[in-house]
């Protein structure tokens, strides 16, 4: 999700991520920031993302971050895998009860 949300919006602060996915997801997410900030960095240290210092719309000093290539190539795996997942989850709760 952090991966789509960077690639979709473009560059984000860690609170601007957390609190687009709970806004996108109509607050049935709700996300604790420590754990967003730990999967930022975990995305970091794999290549995924990168960041920069910037201000904040509220003028204050944050580091942003941005998907890198390497993180695209992984969004599309990501999303094949869930596509996959998702598809398989769905027929299953569609089975009717045989007579």
């Amino acid at each position: 999700m952090i991966l789509k949300t960077l690639y979709a919006l473009g560059p984000q602060h860690g609170f601007g991520v957390a609190r687009r996915i709970e806004q996108i997801s109509e607050q049935v997410l709700k996300l604790n920031e420590g754990t967003v900030y730990t999967a930022l960095l975990r995305l970091q240290q794999h290549g995924w993302i990168n960041s920069h210092w910037g201000v904040s719309e509220n003028n204050r000093r944050a580091k942003f971050y941005s998907i890198t290539k390497r993180g695209l190539k992984q969004l599309k795996v990501e999303t094949s895998t869930w596509e996959t997942i998702s598809g398989v989850i769905g027929r299953i709760l569609s089975l009717e009860q045989k007579p």
